[in-house]
């Protein structure tokens, strides 16, 4: 998968979470959850293509690293919403997929990208 590819699954991720918080009942900690999870989600997408653009590798990886926790922290506030029975499973399990593999991708990118850092230093 090239850049442009992960940056529109992750931009589409963050687009799904609109309908996904849309659908959540009018409560308090509904609320909370909705801001928290869109916020994560579309940082996440931002900071990636942020990162794409860096100008040098030490700034990829600091955006990157930012992308990373943001797609994590949205896989929490979806479990979060899985756990208090906020949504129907099944309304969840495919983003919840999604922004896991998310997480593993954005960390294996990482990882290769500190590794190429050290070698060249």
């Amino acid at each position: 998968m090239n850049s442009i590819e992960l940056q529109n699954r992750l931009k589409t991720f963050a687009l799904r979470l609109i309908p996904l918080c849309e659908a959540l009942p009018k409560k308090k900690i509904s609320a909370i959850i909705e801001s928290q999870i869109l916020r994560s989600g579309f940082s996440a997408a931002a900071n990636y293509r942020s990162a794409c653009n860096a100008q040098s590798k030490k700034s990829f990886i600091a955006k990157l690293s930012i992308a990373l926790e943001e797609i994590d922290e949205s896989v929490f506030w979806l479990e979060i919403i899985r756990d208090v029975n906020l949504l129907p499973q099944s309304k969840l399990d495919l983003i919840i997929v999604e922004g896991v593999e998310l997480t593993k991708i954005l960390g294996a990118s990482r990882r290769s990208a500190r590794q190429k850092l050290t070698t060249n230093n």
